[in-house]
C-alpha cells in the first residue's frame, strides 16, 4: 500500500504524463509528442548466480560484495534518474531502451520501484549469450506503445560483409559471445515503429574496431529489411555503441548523417552527431567525453508527412537529441570531478548511478 501510494504522489507531479511532453526547461510541446529515450543502467546485477554466466563479482561473497541492500540502493537510483526525466518532460517516456542489465528480474524489480511504478512499464527481453550475462531490454507504457512482435539478433562473423575477418581464427570466433540487438516492433497512434536496442562490442582489447562495425552493420541490415516490408515503417536505433557518433561504425555502417537535409531513405539521422562536435558528453572514457549513448532515427521519422509522428528539436532550439544530466548524477570533487557518478569507483562502492548519463529524443505529430 505504501509503494502505490507514493507511486500516485510521483505522478501527480508529473504534469500531462498521459500524451504530452515538457522538454529543457519550459519548452511545452504541443500535440501528441512523446518521449524515446536511452539508458546504459551500468552492471544491474541482482545478487543470485545465473547458471553459466560470470556473474561472480556480483555476489555477497564476491569481488563488489554485492549485497541486497547496495542492489536495492542501485535500483532506487536508476529509478530516480527516470523519474526526474519524466518530471523535466511533463511524460514518462513511451519507450526506454536500456543495456548492462543482468536478466529479467532485475527489470521486474525495477519497474516496479515507487518513484516510477506509476508508469507501468512493460518489459521486452531475452537472455544473450554474453559471457558476464548483460542483455538489452526495452521497458514501454503500453497506453502508448502497442507491442506487436520483437526479436533478439545474433552476432555472426557473416563472410559476405565488407569487414575483413582475416585476422580472427575459426576458434576465436566460435569462442565469441556478446549481446544480441533487440529489435522490437509495434504502433504508437496507428503508425507502425520499430526499436533496435543495442550494446556494441566494447573497446576492451585489440579487435573491436572490427566487432562494432559488424555490430552496426546487422541492426541496420534488418533495419532496411523491415523499410522494405512495412513501406512508410519509423524506425529508432538506440544503444551504446561504444563508439561514438563520428566514428565508421555510425556514419558508414549505420549511415548516420548529421542533418536531416542529408538523410536519405538509405541514411538515418544521427542528432548526436552535431553535439559531439559542439562539445557535449554522455560518458568519459579514458579521460575524454564521448557519446556512446546514441539514438537515431530513419528518414521517415526524421522526415515524416505532416500530420505524423516526427523527430522534434529539444535543446537550444536546434539540437534534436538530449543528454539528461542533474548534479546529482555527477562527481562534484575530487579525481573524477565532472564525470558522471558511478555505483563503484577504484573498486568501491560509492551509491552512485551509472557511467553513462541517459539520452534521448522526442517525436509529436
Amino acid at each position: 500500500m505504501k509503494r502505490l501510494l507514493y507511486a500516485l504522489a510521483v505522478l501527480l507531479l508529473i504534469p500531462g504524463c498521459g500524451t504530452s511532453a515538457q522538454v529543457n526547461s519550459g519548452s511545452k510541446v504541443s500535440g501528441k509528442s512523446y518521449v524515446i529515450g536511452f539508458y546504459n543502467l551500468e552492471n544491474l546485477f541482482d545478487t543470485y548466480h545465473d547458471e553459466g554466466k560470470n556473474d561472480y563479482e556480483y555476489l555477497p561473497d564476491g569481488a563488489n560484495e554485492w549485497t541486497e541492500a547496495k542492489y536495492a540502493k542501485k535500483q532506487q537510483n536508476m529509478a530516480r534518474v527516470i523519474a526526474d526525466m519524466a518530471k523535466d518532460n511533463g511524460a514518462w517516456h513511451a519507450v526506454l531502451g536500456v543495456s548492462e542489465i543482468e536478466n529479467r528480474h532485475v527489470l521486474e524489480d525495477l519497474v516496479v520501484e515507487p518513484a516510477i511504478a506509476a508508469a507501468n512499464y512493460q518489459i521486452v527481453h531475452y537472455d544473450s549469450p554474453d559471457r558476464r550475462g548483460v542483455d538489452c531490454a526495452l521497458l514501454y507504457r503500453p497506453d502508448v506503445f502497442k507491442y506487436i512482435a520483437s526479436e533478439p539478433i545474433r552476432f555472426d562473423f557473416d563472410t559476405d560483409t565488407r569487414i575483413d575477418w582475416s585476422q580472427w581464427t575459426q576458434e576465436e570466433k566460435d569462442d565469441f559471445r556478446t549481446r544480441d540487438v533487440l529489435m522490437v516492433r509495434g504502433t504508437i497512434d496507428g503508425e507502425m515503429f520499430a526499436f533496435f536496442v543495442c550494446h556494441l562490442p566494447s573497446r576492451l582489447g585489440g579487435k573491436g574496431a572490427d566487432l562494432r562495425p559488424r555490430g552496426a552493420e546487422i541492426a541496420y541490415n534488418r533495419a532496411m529489411e523491415l523499410q522494405k516490408e512495412f513501406p512508410g515503417i519509423k524506425i529508432v536505433v538506440m544503444g551504446d555503441m561504444n563508439d561514438n557518433p563520428t566514428d565508421v561504425s555510425m556514419t558508414e555502417y549505420l549511415r548516420g548523417k548529421e542533418t536531416i537535409e542529408e538523410t536519405t531513405g538509405e541514411d538515418f539521422f544521427d542528432p548526436f552527431l552535431s553535439m559531439i562536435k559542439a562539445g557535449y558528453s554522455s560518458l568519459y572514457y579514458r579521460g575524454e567525453g564521448n557519446i556512446f549513448d546514441i539514438v537515431m532515427v530513419n528518414s521517415a521519422l526524421a522526415k515524416a508527412p505532416k500530420g505524423t509522428f516526427q523527430i522534434q528539436p529539444i535543446v537550444k532550439g536546434k539540437y534534436y537529441g538530449r543528454i539528461f544530466n542533474k548534479p546529482y548524477m555527477t562527481n562534484q570533487s575530487g579525481q573524477y570531478k565532472g564525470t558522471p557518478f558511478r555505483t563503484f569507483s577504484n573498486g568501491a562502492f560509492v551509491g552512485g548511478y551509472s557511467d553513462h548519463y541517459p539520452t534521448y529524443i522526442v517525436i509529436k505529430k
